[in-house]
């Protein structure tokens, strides 16, 4: 039987006991020996550094039970056996001639290379605190009511497995952390990424490891950079981002399903975005948008999306050419990388001069216009609604969106049922476009709900756009009618005039009433003075509102009027 074979066979305790014995012994056959001085002071220093070890482990109740310690004992035997050889061989000179001065100096590299890695795991082991525990629960993952101290020997548990144990180890390690991850727990995630080893986690990533072993692995990166700002930074400072890019460029398509995963939560840091450049994974994450799955592109797309809000990063984007490829997961990718792809878009459209021409280049209003009009999501809607609304500032896009009657009679419809962020958008739209007054006419209907917006004091900006669409709208005769004819939207309006009412600066109804008395209609003036305007206007100028004064003039313009009229009759 050879000596591997013959160290396997032992005992634990049989073993523990020979390398005991053998460390002793090597440590006084070697104190003697004087070739090689240099090189055998380093592997006395390190047999030495076994021996403590040892009596450390000596000292744990439940070492001879743990299934990590056990295979390590048969490999340190047989390297103190073959240390052994080398110690006898250097005690006689002529044997040293023999064999050869180099071959003999690599032969003892070789070994403290082997004792080297046999402590480091010995210490790992200790470190962990797993030799003090009853392996009965090893693995045994904790349940929601297991005390803090039971989560983080199970993940200390769990990385030394990842660490110094063979692939079925690693495996089964991998398998119980992604169960933990898996279950949505904010708090075992934090234990892990503080109490974990993540550089050994992320070692895993590497093109050398098993495939079963990257897949897992990923998965629990990816689930890991999902439940918070701790892990997500835990992950990142580790270096995890490099190997994340690389398993997108060449892993399965599965793993470029978690790897894109996990880069688009690394990416929600700004700190963390602008890394994708520095390691040339702006083009990995273009290229998985035009080849990957429905999901990759997804994430791809999201992690496209944070980093476009990072300085310098949109150019780049660009130049990749980000832009067309993201307008192709507009039109046909899946719902979620259609809303993200939108995002991106807005966000590009809204960077600068430049892109926004190379959006309309690539008939990007066109498209746009084409997914306003069928996409039935909200988050796309209104992305793709801030995206149109940074292009209409070109001359073109402007003429083109303003002739559209289409375009038009749907702002209207999202002012009227929109959420707030879509009426926002779509009345500053209305107000900013040159609608012809066809077109104006055949909004008339969201007057009202425009009257509505110039209450709404959240967002900011939105009691301005409201007054400013509706003005616009009130510059033809017929919805001026409309307007004074709709008791509701009077009543509010006579309201928010009313010195007493702090629902909106007056300036805004002022305006409004203006607009109204623009074409100098007896019919408006008598409902609007009815309504009590007037007298509201009145106290208005009193207090220096801007505007009050010219509006009172209207009215009063229109009442002397009606005065000398009635006294001519008469």
């Amino acid at each position: 039987m050879d000596s591997d074979a013959a160290a396997s066979s032992l005992s634990p305790a049989g073993a523990f006991g020979t390398i005991a014995e053998l460390l002793e012994d090597l440590l006084t056959a070697s104190a003697s020996i004087s070739c090689f001085a240099s090189r055998w002071q380093t592997i006395r220093a390190r047999l030495a550094s076994l021996s403590s070890l040892l009596s450390e482990i000596a000292d744990s109740p439940h070492w001879s039970e743990n299934p990590l310690l056990l295979p390590i004992l048969p490999e340190l035997l047989s390297t103190l056996r073959r240390t052994e050889t080398l110690c006898c061989l250097c005690c006689d000179a002529s044997s040293v001639v023999v064999r050869g001065k180099l071959l003999m100096q690599s032969d003892l590299d070789m070994a403290a290379g082997w004792l080297s890695k046999q402590i480091n795991e010995l210490e790992i082991l200790l470190r962990s605190g797993v030799l003090h525990q009853s392996t009965a629960i090893v693995l045994s993952r904790p349940e929601g009511s297991s005390s803090k101290d039971e989560v983080e020997f199970f993940v200390r548990d769990l990385f030394t497995r990842l660490r110094i144990g063979g692939m079925e180890f690693k495996r089964k390690a991998l398998v119980s952390l992604v169960e933990l991850l898996s279950e949505d727990d904010s708090f075992a995630a934090a234990v892990v990424a503080t109490e974990g080893s993540l550089n050994c986690l992320i070692s895993l990533l590497d093109l050398s490891s098993h495939q079963s072993i990257r897949e897992s692995a990923v998965l629990a990166v990816s689930l890991l950079v999902s439940a918070g700002d701790t892990p997500r930074k835990c992950v990142f400072e580790e270096g995890a981002l490099g190997p994340l890019l690389r398993m997108m460029e060449c892993g399965s398509m599965y793993m470029k399903e978690k790897a894109a995963m996990a880069v688009e939560f690394i990416t929600t840091d700004t700190d963390n975005a602008w890394a994708i450049s520095a390691y040339g994974g702006v083009s990995i994450l273009i290229q998985l948008c035009k080849t990957g799955s429905f999901t990759a592109q997804s994430h791809a797309a999201g992690a496209i999306r944070n980093i476009s809000m990072v300085e310098g990063i949109p150019i780049a984007l660009a130049e990749e050419g980000a832009i067309p490829v993201l307008m192709q997961l507009l039109m046909s990718g899946s719902s979620p990388a259609q809303s993200k792809s939108a995002n991106c878009i807005a966000i590009l459209a809204s960077t600068s001069e430049h892109l926004r021409s190379l959006l309309v280049q690539h008939n990007g209003l066109q498209k746009l216009l084409h997914i306003f009009h069928e996409c039935s999501g909200v988050d796309t809607l209104e992305h793709v609604l801030r995206a149109i609304y940074s292009i209409s500032v070109s001359d073109a896009s402007y003429r083109i969106l303003s002739g559209s009657t289409m375009f038009i009679l749907r702002l209207a419809e999202l002012v009227q049922h929109g959420n707030v962020t879509l009426q926002h958008i779509s009345a500053s739209l209305l107000a900013n476009l040159a609608i012809s007054d066809g077109n104006k006419r055949a909004v008339v209907g969201c007057m009202g709900s425009l009257v509505k917006l110039m209450e709404t004091s959240k967002p900011d900006g939105m009691q301005e756009v409201g007054t400013k669409a509706l003005l616009s709208l009130l510059s033809v005769k017929s919805n001026r009618k409309e307007f004074v004819g709709d008791e509701k939207s009077l009543m509010r309006l006579i309201h928010m005039l009313d010195p007493k009412s702090e629902v909106v600066a007056k300036k805004y109804p002022v305006a409004v009433v203006a607009a109204i008395m623009a074409g100098g209609s007896h019919g408006c003036r008598k409902k609007l003075v009815s309504a009590g305007a007037y007298n509201h206007v009145q106290s208005l100028v009193e207090m220096d509102v801007a505007g009050a004064r010219k509006a009172l003039q209207r009215l009063s313009a229109n009442r002397l009027t009606n005065i000398l009229t009635r006294k001519w009759r008469d």
